[in-house]
């Protein structure tokens, strides 16, 4: 079982920035695709951005691109988000996901999840 932890989430207000960090607990992100996905209250969760184990390809939805850039550090074992821009739509918790999975952007396609971190956008 993969334990992964979410940090960076917070109050900004719109038009700022955070970086959200994901790490793994006892474990490398080796080769696993991660992914990001984030909860507005009273909404599904939803996906926001995934990227491969090698890093060679990444993907966004469409209501954040060219507003978040997704990375990972092997060294670090990190996975990052990076949002700029932010937009009171963007209001949630982030949560940080895994698969063995070549790709993935649907929930299911996910085996092992973070407990989530909040990010708040004020207007």
């Amino acid at each position: 079982q993969v334990q992964l932890v979410e940090s960076g989430g917070g109050l900004v207000q719109a038009g700022g920035s955070l970086r959200l960090s994901c790490a793994p607990s006892g474990r490398t992100i080796g080769t696993f695709t991660m992914g990001w996905f984030r909860q507005a209250p009273g909404k599904e969760r939803e996906f926001v951005s995934a990227i491969s184990w090698s890093a060679g390809s990444t993907s966004y939805a469409d209501s954040v691109k060219g507003r978040f850039t997704i990375s990972r550090d092997g060294a670090k074992n990190t996975v990052y988000l990076r949002m700029n821009t932010l937009k009171p739509e963007d209001t949630g918790v982030y949560y940080c996901a895994a698969t063995a999975r070549i790709y993935g952007s649907r929930e299911r396609e996910y085996d092992h999840w973070g407990q989530g971190t909040q990010v708040t956008v004020s207007s």
